[in-house]
Formats: structure tokens, C-alpha cells, sequence
């Protein structure tokens, strides 16, 4: 009987289970494909302050923290830089938006600045002369997002947890005061408790536990160029969240910004969409003139699992006990190193340095109080 067992090898997932098991817990986590293979995987590696929802903002102010020291600790090098962002304004609407943006976030503890278009080209040469306005944080940063579930891996395996790699949950069982786990490549496991983190799938793993959590996704677009000289020094955004750039030491530059393919849980991310791909490298190019004849190497997909709020679920489920919910988390490779943390923290009987299993983000606002009956929801 495990302590605990963790369906989804995510970022979040990941690190609550790592938390966990160095505090002593027996842990197993469970997850359909390979560790961190599909949303904390594919994405373009940013790790963004200045685009984190405010509500998260103190919770990704510690995760970047924790992401310093995160290749050390794991014993495996995930490639983190912290080079610093300029999020771009090309007209006075776009202006005006991050002008409002950046002063929130500012007022939430973010180090960023507005900075004129002279100064953004001083900071990062590579940017174009439309150029408005722009905004500086020099705490943004990058990881290898491909790296994640190896380092991960490597990390869960010395601190003692028990992993169950392409092992899709089937079924979810009470059995007295714990859970029976199985999976559809025969593994069956019992638990005292469960952490349901299982992404763009938590809609199906809650369905059986009798719960319809209203969960849904999005299917996300990340290029990357052929190896290029070096050409832009920093992370690289656009003010409306279209465009996320960065060059890897590699020479290669990693272009995203939410623009969506077509896919689902169920066939996983299915096609590209060519009118957005193209939509988000005119963009690109538009933003940093050099990628001028750079040939796109390969474009690829991944969901992201979001709620009608846009925000977390984590928490209890509510109606069974010993249960718990952790996904939904915009930002959440950003964010995932200090949520699987505090999460941790909080099964493990500590006092949580911030609020994590209340208002926004408990489970228990998509139920009425009799946890059968959906609340109504507002944008």
C-alpha cells in the first residue's frame, strides 16, 4: 500500500511526487506516456513572469527560484537561463494593453519596466524598427522543456518513487479506506490517497470518481528554426501573448505564442493548423527582421489543459476523501516546480507559505455544495 499514488507525470506532478518521497512518503506515479512527454514537454520552454495571471504571480515569483537550482538538484542539466524578456507593442492599442499589463504586475512584486523603443533596441538588437513601446524583466528566463522528464526521471528514481511509465489509468476503485489503481497495461496499485495530475485527461480520470470537472484544452503550436549565428539575446513576446521567441544554445530559435492546432484527449494533438503556423512566424518575423530565409526544421503540438476561469484546480475532490485534484494551471511550466512543492508541503501536514487549497482554485467552485449539481459559471 503506497502512501500516495500520483496519476500524471507532468511538471506538477512530477515535483509533488519528488517533495514527497524525500519527506519520506511511498510514492508511485502513474503516467500514460513518458514523464513530462505531453504539455510540460512540448512547450517552448519560456518561463515567463511578466505573462503570468496575477493571481499566480506570487506563486511563479518563487518557482523561478526553485528553477535556478532545479538541474543541480535533479542531477541532470535542463538547460535554464535566465536571460531576460521583452514583451513588444507595435501601435497605441497594443501599447496601451501592456502598459496596463506591466503596471499590475508590477504591483504584484515583478521587477519589469516600460521601456521606449530606443532603449528595447539597446537591450535586444535584433528587434525590429516598429517597435512602439516594450516592457524588460530581467528575471525571464528558459528551460529545455524536452529535458524536463528526463531530469525528472532521473530525480524521482533517487529519491525512492515508485514510476509506472506508459501505464494509462483505466479504472479507480475505492477499496476501504484507500484506492485501487489499474492501468491498461496491467498494473494495479493500492493507495491510501490519490493526486489526479493528469493535464488535458482530468476530465476522464475525475469521471471515475464520479466527478465531472469541467476541464478542456488547447492545442498549442511550437516551431523551430534551423541552427542560426547568434541573434537575439533574450526571451522575445508580443503584448497580446502572440508570440513567445527564444535562441537555445544550440543556435535554434523556438517560436510559439498560443496560436492552436486541432486535437484531443483522445486522438492527442492531431494537426496543424497552416493559416495559424503561418499567422505566428509572419509575427516572428515581423518582430525580429534577422529571420529573414530561416528555414522552420519542424513544427510540433501539444495540449494544454485549461478551465473555464482560467484558473487552477487544486485541492480536495470534493465528496471523496483523500482524493485530490492539481492541474489546469496556465503557466504551469513556469509555476509547476513551487505548486508540486506546496502542494507536497500541504499533504504533509506543513503550514503552506501561501494559500493554495482555497478561492481561486479549489475544486469544490464547479460543484454545488452538494458536489452533484455544477455551479454556473462566469467569464
Amino acid at each position: 500500500m503506497f502512501d500516495t499514488a500520483i496519476i500524471g507525470g507532468g511538471i506538477m506532478g512530477c515535483a509533488s511526487a519528488l517533495e514527497l518521497a524525500e519527506a519520506g512518503m511511498s510514492v508511485a506515479l502513474l503516467e500514460r506516456r513518458f514523464l513530462a512527454s505531453s504539455a510540460s514537454g512540448v512547450n517552448a520552454g519560456t518561463l515567463s513572469l511578466t505573462d503570468v495571471r496575477a493571481a499566480l504571480v506570487p506563486y511563479a515569483l518563487r518557482s523561478v527560484e526553485l528553477w535556478r537550482t532545479l538541474s543541480e538538484r535533479l542531477g541532470f542539466d535542463i538547460h535554464y537561463r535566465e536571460i531576460g524578456s521583452i514583451t513588444v507593442a507595435f501601435n497605441d492599442r497594443e501599447a496601451e494593453v501592456l502598459r496596463e499589463r506591466i503596471a499590475a504586475k508590477a504591483a504584484l512584486g515583478i521587477a519589469v519596466d516600460i521601456i521606449n523603443a530606443k532603449r528595447a533596441r539597446e537591450i535586444e538588437p535584433a528587434l525590429c524598427e516598429d517597435v512602439k513601446l516594450a516592457a524588460y524583466c530581467a528575471e525571464g528566463g528558459y528551460a529545455n522543456s524536452a529535458a524536463t522528464g528526463r531530469a525528472y526521471r532521473l530525480g524521482l528514481i533517487r529519491a525512492g518513487v515508485t514510476l509506472h511509465e506508459q501505464a494509462e489509468v483505466t479504472r479507480i476503485e475505492r477499496n476501504g479506506d484507500g484506492f485501487v489503481v489499474s492501468t491498461a497495461n496491467g498494473v494495479s496499485l493500492n493507495a491510501r490517497r490519490i493526486v489526479l495530475a493528469g493535464g488535458s485527461w482530468l476530465g476522464g480520470l475525475g469521471k471515475m470518481l464520479g466527478i465531472d470537472f469541467p476541464v478542456h484544452w488547447r492545442v498549442s503550436q511550437v516551431s523551430v528554426t534551423e541552427r542560426m549565428k547568434p541573434s537575439v539575446s533574450h526571451v522575445v513576446s508580443h503584448a497580446y501573448g502572440l508570440l513567445t521567441l527564444k535562441q537555445s544554445d544550440n543556435g535554434t530559435i523556438l517560436i510559439g505564442g498560443g496560436w492552436q492546432g486541432k486535437g484531443d484527449p483522445e486522438r492527442g494533438p492531431a494537426e496543424v493548423l497552416p493559416q495559424n503556423l503561418i499567422g505566428n512566424l509572419r509575427l516572428a518575423l515581423q518582430t525580429i527582421p534577422a529571420l529573414q530565409g530561416t528555414r522552420i526544421v519542424r513544427t510540433w503540438l501539444g495540449l494544454q489543459a485549461h478551465t473555464p476561469d482560467a484558473m487552477p484546480l487544486v485541492g480536495p475532490i470534493p465528496g471523496v476523501e483523500n482524493a485530490f485534484i492539481l492541474g489546469g494551471v496556465r503557466t504551469g511550466y513556469t509555476c509547476g516546480p513551487y505548486v508540486g512543492k506546496l502542494f507536497a508541503d500541504i499533504l504533509l501536514g506543513k503550514e503552506p507559505e501561501l494559500p493554495l487549497f482555497h478561492a481561486p482554485f479549489n475544486p469544490s467552485r464547479f460543484t454545488a455544495p452538494s458536489g452533484n449539481e455544477r455551479l454556473a459559471l462566469t467569464a
